[in-house]
């Protein structure tokens, strides 16, 4: 991947984050995290990866209300980013933060559990 494609990732990144957080009204889109973005080399196509807190019907209320926001989206990217195409987007639910949260709390479970039999172990 070049430095360009990199720069415009990440400037995507922090501008689709705005725009999520501060742009959009829409009550069906709660906390949202983008976690990712895969940009073509032509700069052409973007897969947003995103998280979001919640069940997962909150999970699918919220892709609902961002994939109804794309154009508007790539509206205020082509606004406020210096760019000859803005790129389609393409958002995808990433589980990758979730499924790291619960591997840290069975870590944080199976360390107590070894405490409690070594404690329960020095006691006889």
């Amino acid at each position: 991947m070049g430095i360009r494609s990199e720069r415009v990732e990440g400037q995507l990144k922090k501008e689709i984050s705005k725009i999520l957080q501060e742009d959009l009204k829409d009550p069906r889109i709660g906390f949202v995290t983008i976690t990712r973005i895969d940009l073509t080399g032509d700069l052409r196509y973007a897969r947003v990866y995103f998280s979001i807190m919640g069940d997962d019907a909150a999970k699918e209320e919220g892709l609902k209300g961002i994939k109804s926001a794309i154009g508007f989206i790539r509206k205020l990217i082509a606004e406020r980013m210096d760019l000859r195409y803005v790129p389609e987007l393409y958002f995808k639910l990433d589980n990758s933060l979730e499924y790291s949260i619960n591997l840290e709390k069975t870590f944080e479970r199976i360390k107590n559990e070894r405490k409690e039999s070594q404690g329960g172990d020095k006691e006889v």
